[in-house]
């Protein structure tokens, strides 16, 4: 007696272990009927070829009514007993949410033993199926009061089976067809957004890694779309050609790589980093190479090759990093992002973890908070590029200028002045050159200091650039001694800008001390140049001899060099 009931035992804990034949039962209750979390039986078909009658002969295994058993067990057959204890009948509406992503679903409902309806949807020809409402299979049945009804769904996936059935009453049906896909739709948008955001970067900037970033962005958002139902639930779209959109899963790998090839400028700085990306970006061409004629075969793949593609990926960053790449940092913070939800994604398209929202969302998630990443990490290096092309401009700026005075110095203004030369020839434009001496600047210093002598060459510098215009070259050559090039200003409207000068100047006073102040005075020489004779060094020359003119004729006041007769 002892040992047959040691022996009932043991089968009872080997039927709880390993699953004993039959299904599950759903009681029915009398209130609302809103069963999301509840057990089933499966049963893989490995022929593919099983019927109905064959099929309910067989042993079905128990699991969750959100299941998934990984790529080998792409015909599936999934059984529950619906009991209505009730003295009512009861109606129900049983939902197959991812019926959007298989090949064929076909329904068997089975009263008292005998079949009492059934039903088969190919995707392909699901648009104008009254079962199909936005992706969903919505099949409504009847359970007679004291009765119960056994109900088997055939799931014929194209790759992957992962599946869902809810059982609700009519009012949480019309509610769950009218409330799901909203996060997906958010998740679309913000892709779309990036992708807008990237464009507008990429024809300001033209960098390759636009480009690759904004197919990243798009291969995702398609691959999200596709993959969550939001393209069933918009567009009425399902089959085998919508399925073959699943290559977007493939493209987007190759953008991410070919992404951070161009970003770290891999082939130049990182040689062996760069031969790592490559043979995992052959690799992935050739499988999508695979996926134009197979897309099923190339996908059976896809989470060992994601697997890998996360493995590489994030060493690559994290040899980058050990170099010392100041972008890497960026791109491991969300790249960890994309490999923690992904590694979790696989485990469940592998139907080696419980579905979950997470499990079943992961690939989204994943690839929406490390695109925001990438699109900070491109936004961050244009900062970069812009500061360092600030810091070139402010030095091309510091050689270019005076220091005390912040005018243009020599050099620039004789490279400046011979395109305004070419400009007022071929304008067929006057020009005149101005040169400015301060009057007994040496007496200036020798008086009253050096320092004294700076503020007078600040203070005449500020006159100089108050009475010019925005297309007059100021410059000073040295000392006290400045140039001024006057574009489209013949010799009479050089005269009277000199005259405001010489009159402005000669109207300052600078503070010497407490209660002492400078005033001092100007020499100019004016020559108008002759366009398309001379040089302007040649009319330069004429400026200061018309300069000492001015000078040996008593000082603070304006001289003009007239051209030679021709």
């Amino acid at each position: 007696m002892d040992r047959y009931r040691t022996l009932i035992l043991l089968t009872g804990l080997w039927l709880l272990a390993f699953g004993a034949q039959g299904a599950p039962r759903v009681v029915l209750g009398d209130g609302d009927i809103e069963l999301t979390d509840f057990a089933i039986g499966y049963f893989v078909d490995q022929s593919q070829a099983l019927s109905y009658p064959q099929v309910r002969s067989q042993t079905f295994t128990e699991t969750g009514n959100r299941t998934t058993l990984g790529t080998n067990a792409r015909v599936t057959w999934y059984r529950v007993i619906l009991d209505n204890p009730g003295p009512q009948p009861r109606t129900v509406s049983v939902h197959l949410p991812h019926a959007y992503h298989v090949q064929e679903v076909a329904l068997y409902e089975e009263q008292g033993g005998r079949l009492v309806r059934d039903e088969h949807l190919a995707l392909d020809e699901a648009a104008d199926s009254p079962l199909m409402y936005r992706g969903v299979v919505v099949y409504s049945l009847t359970v007679p009061a004291g009765a119960s009804t056994t109900l088997y769904v055939r799931s014929h996936s194209y790759s992957h089976q992962w599946f869902a059935l809810e059982i609700l009453d009519q009012d949480h049906s019309r509610r769950a067809l009218m409330g799901s896909k909203h996060d997906i739709a958010l998740m679309v948008g913000m892709m779309l957004a990036l992708v807008f955001y990237n464009c507008l970067l990429y024809f300001a900037t033209s960098k390759k890694e636009n480009i690759y970033y904004s197919l990243y962005l798009i291969s995702g958002l398609v691959w999200i779309a596709l993959s969550y139902g939001l393209v069933a639930s918009l567009f009425n779209a399902y089959g085998a050609t919508v399925f073959q959109l699943n290559m977007s899963l493939i493209t987007m790998p190759i953008f991410l790589l070919l992404f951070m090839m161009s970003i770290f400028e891999t082939r130049r700085l990182y040689p062996t980093e760069h031969r790592c990306l490559q043979t995992l970006l052959v690799l992935l061409l050739a499988t999508l190479a695979y996926s134009v004629f197979d897309i099923s075969g190339a996908l059976k793949p896809a989470s060992s090759l994601a697997a890998l593609m996360m493995v590489v990926t994030f060493s690559v960053s994290i040899s980058l990093y050990r170099k010392g790449n100041p972008l890497v940092k960026f791109f491991l913070v969300g790249h960890t992002f994309f490999v923690v939800f992904n590694g979790i994604a696989v485990l469940f398209y592998k139907g080696l973890i419980a579905p979950s929202y997470w499990s079943s969302h992961g690939v989204g998630i994943g690839i929406v908070l490390e695109a925001l990443t990438l699109a900070f990490i491109i936004s961050y290096r244009i900062k970069v590029l812009e500061d360092i092309r600030a810091s070139q401009d402010e030095l091309k700026k510091q050689a270019a200028t005076d220091p005390l005075t912040r005018l243009y110095n020599r050099r620039y203004f004789h490279s400046e002045a011979d395109f305004l030369l070419e400009l007022a020839k071929s304008r067929a434009e006057p020009l005149s050159v101005l040169v400015v001496d301060i009057d007994h600047f040496k007496q200036v210093n020798d008086s009253h200091g050096h320092h004294v002598g700076d503020q007078v060459i600040v203070r005449l510098a500020q006159v100089l650039r108050q009475f010019s215009r925005s297309n007059d070259l100021v410059a000073r050559f040295g000392g006290e001694e400045f140039v001024m090039l006057l574009p489209n200003a013949d010799r009479a409207e050089a005269e009277i800008c000199s005259e405001r000068i010489r009159a402005a100047t000669e109207s300052l006073a600078v503070a010497v001390d407490a209660g002492t102040s400078l005033r001092f005075t100007i020499s100019i020489g004016i020559a108008e140049v002759a366009v398309g004779q001379e040089s302007i060094e040649s009319a330069i020359k004429r400026a200061d001899r018309a300069l000492y003119r001015a000078k040996r004729s008593g000082r603070n006041r304006v001289c003009v060099d007239l051209p030679a007769p021709a």
